[in-house]
């Protein structure tokens, strides 16, 4: 047994937690249907991981730039607590949990696939590190509750397939009012918080906030149009801000903050204007790798369509939704932070005090990936006004949801970190209060959760998704032309397609967005 052990463990860690590799092994499977010759094949998974493995590299850079900035913000406002961090979790509880969250893991994904194919859900989830992070979660619940190794898998395996298939078509309206087709859907355990920046910026955008892609700048300021000029700028301004109250607060300990620290004040500030600058390059190169991959997934899908699951549409990371509208990734991060810092407020004066809830600290990698795809979301429905409304709200979810969920992870509660998306926190919730019921109890609750899930998903899909509902259509769709650099040409290249989800109702793509072929 323990080679089939060692056999499941290198398949999560090595492939399927590798979302570059999934990638492309997938999009080589797509263009094998389509008949397409090997040389293609072999070019367009390879140009499906590279990718996916810029947006990786985008991502690194991003944290490499935040880090320091996190550093000096506890250093300003002397915060001590929570980071919610899901890889420093999931690594913790490996040592312990490391060969059921394999099993339910590959469990899990097979049970979403039989879903997809047979169900009116044709998402297929391709984000394979949150899969590895939501398996370790339902893992570290149903253990602390008691239940047996193989209940884990068994029943944490069937949760997991439900929510890869499900969560992606809960959000569809909302994803679609941005992409403007069924081309890819969102695959990534921030659902909820993006459900919400949706439907928050309907409420509050009106007609009247326009888009936050629609600068209207003097001839003196135009250079504020290019996304990563101002992207970067707006980060140096925050980094100087920042660095100057730590500075003020800390004195010369402020430049710990930088790994091999500061020679003085004004090497400590250039340091800041740096890391800023490189804020906006790492932005840069997610995008770009956005781009490149769905100039491949997308003609790929057509032939996983055609084999195995009629109609599949690729659930993607949360960057997928980036060149949609640049503007609002800035805007929605910012905003998700100032939502983290004021929950952290009332954390500190109110629910810790009262509840003894744990003190969350605002992790700016969360904030931007979650927060910058919520001002995305709430941009879509709401304009300017969306995108600050949706990202505040998110940022407060990705605060009072791990606060509570630390109660149902056991011993992994004590630790200094938890997971942070806003799936993680409710649906952790319900499972957690569920299994405390009991095995029995337990497991009768815990499966109307999953079922519930389910029916919500396959309803919402039959009875809103096919029939094109548009969750603002009193709003013109959002400037997209920040999609059109770079991806035109990769979807022209690879020809690509929209999904053959039937559908009543298409919304105009962003300008230069991919342009699917006439339908044979």
């Amino acid at each position: 047994m323990d080679w089939l052990v060692a056999l499941a463990e290198f398949l999560v860690n090595e492939i399927l937690s590798v979302p570059a590799f999934l990638i492309g092994l997938i999009t080589a499977v797509g263009l094998i249907a389509l008949r397409r010759p090997t040389g293609q094949v072999v070019g367009g998974g390879l140009k499906a991981t590279l990718g996916f493995l810029l947006i990786g590299a985008g991502a690194t850079l991003v944290t490499a730039s935040l880090d320091p900035l996190g550093s000096m913000i506890r250093g300003a406002t002397g915060a001590q607590g929570v980071i919610p961090t899901n890889e420093a979790i999931v690594g913790i509880a490996q040592e312990e949990h490391g060969a059921q969250v394999a099993w339910l893991m590959i469990l899990g994904f097979a049970i979403s696939l039989v879903l997809a194919r047979f169900t009116p859900l044709r998402y297929v989830f391709l984000t394979g590190h949150h899969i590895l992070f939501m398996a370790t979660l339902l893992t570290i619940v149903l253990a602390t509750a008691g239940f047996s190794g193989t209940v884990t898998v068994v029943l944490g395996g069937i949760l997991l397939g439900i929510l890869m298939v499900s969560l992606p078509a809960l959000a569809h309206p909302w994803t679609r009012r941005i992409t403007g087709d069924d081309s890819v859907a969102i695959g990534h355990f921030g659902t909820a918080g993006y459900v919400a920046a949706g439907a928050v910026g309907r409420a509050v955008g009106g007609r009247s906030s326009r888009s936050t892609e629609e600068l209207r700048l003097p001839e003196s300021l135009r250079f504020l149009r290019d996304s990563m000029v101002a992207t970067a700028l707006s980060m140096v301004l925050m980094y100087v801000a920042v660095a100057l109250i730590s500075l003020a607060r800390e004195g010369e300990a402020a430049y710990s903050a930088f790994d091999d620290g500061a020679s003085g004040p004004g090497n400590f500030l250039m340091q800041s204007v740096t890391q800023g600058l490189q804020f906006g390059i790492a932005v840069a190169v997610i995008l770009f790798g956005v781009r490149t991959i769905l100039g491949e997934i997308v003609p790929a899908f057509q032939g996983i369509a055609a084999k195995l699951v009629p109609g599949a549409i690729p659930a993607l990371d949360a960057p997928i939704v980036f060149p949609y509208a640049q503007n609002a990734v800035l805007v929605g991060f910012l905003s998700s932070f100032v939502g983290g810092l004021l929950g952290l407020a009332a954390l500190s004066l109110w629910l810790n005090p009262v509840l003894g809830l744990a003190l969350i600290l605002p992790g700016l990698v969360p904030h931007f990936f979650t927060g910058g795809a919520a001002g995305v979301y709430g941009n879509a429905t709401g304009g300017r006004r969306g995108a600050v409304a949706g990202g505040f709200v998110n940022g407060l979810m990705i605060t009072f949801l791990p606060a509570l969920l630390l109660g149902v992870l056991g011993d992994m509660g004590d630790l200094n970190t938890t997971f942070g998306d806003t799936d993680f926190g409710w649906f952790g919730l319900l499972i957690g209060y569920g299994a405390q019921l009991g095995t029995v109890a337990g497991l009768v609750v815990i499966a109307l959760i999953g079922l519930l899930i389910l029916g919500a998903a396959i309803l919402m899909q039959r009875r809103v998704v096919d029939r094109g509902w548009d969750p603002s259509p009193h709003r013109a769709r959002p400037a997209g032309a920040a999609a059109a650099e770079g991806a035109g040409e990769a979807a022209e290249a690879g020809g690509a397609t929209t999904s053959t989800i039937p559908r009543t109702r298409k919304l105009a793509p962003p300008r230069g967005a991919p342009t699917p072929p006439p339908r044979p």
